[in-house]
């Protein structure tokens, strides 16, 4: 019996394009459907907090295609640099992202208060 193929016929180990191993354009698919849910969802949604969400799959995606590139499969081979390049950007766009979902939801509760909705098409007080 042969560790790859049983005497009934059947592969313990297939071959084939799910059994490759992840790499980086696998992570860049990944973020581009993050980025692309999140701009479908900032423009289709009326609710704030929609909106929010969107604007947070938009900053993941970012992230993931940072780090993604940041990839050591991707610097040369006489490269001096740790190649943290990408997990620190990644790291500020966190921080920038959680300052804006906490500016953002005071909006928002503020805006809720006045007027006992998150409909953004509601927000015109400042109009003239």
């Amino acid at each position: 019996m042969n560790i790859v193929s049983l005497s009934a016929g059947c592969c313990l180990f297939a071959t084939g394009p799910l059994t490759e191993p992840v790499g980086v354009v696998h992570y860049l698919i990944v973020g581009a459907i993050l980025f692309t849910a999140g701009v479908v969802c900032m423009a289709l949604k009326r609710n704030a907090l929609g909106v929010l969400m969107g604007i947070e799959l938009v900053l993941n995606g970012a992230n993931l295609n940072f780090v993604a590139f940041s990839s050591p499969y991707l610097r040369g081979a006489g490269s001096a640099t740790l190649g943290l390049d990408g997990q620190v950007i990644a790291l500020f766009v966190i921080l920038l992202a959680a300052a804006e979902a906490a500016v953002a939801l005071a909006i928002t509760l503020n805006f809720y208060n006045n007027h006992s909705t998150v409909d953004i098409d509601r927000a015109d007080d400042l109009k003239g």
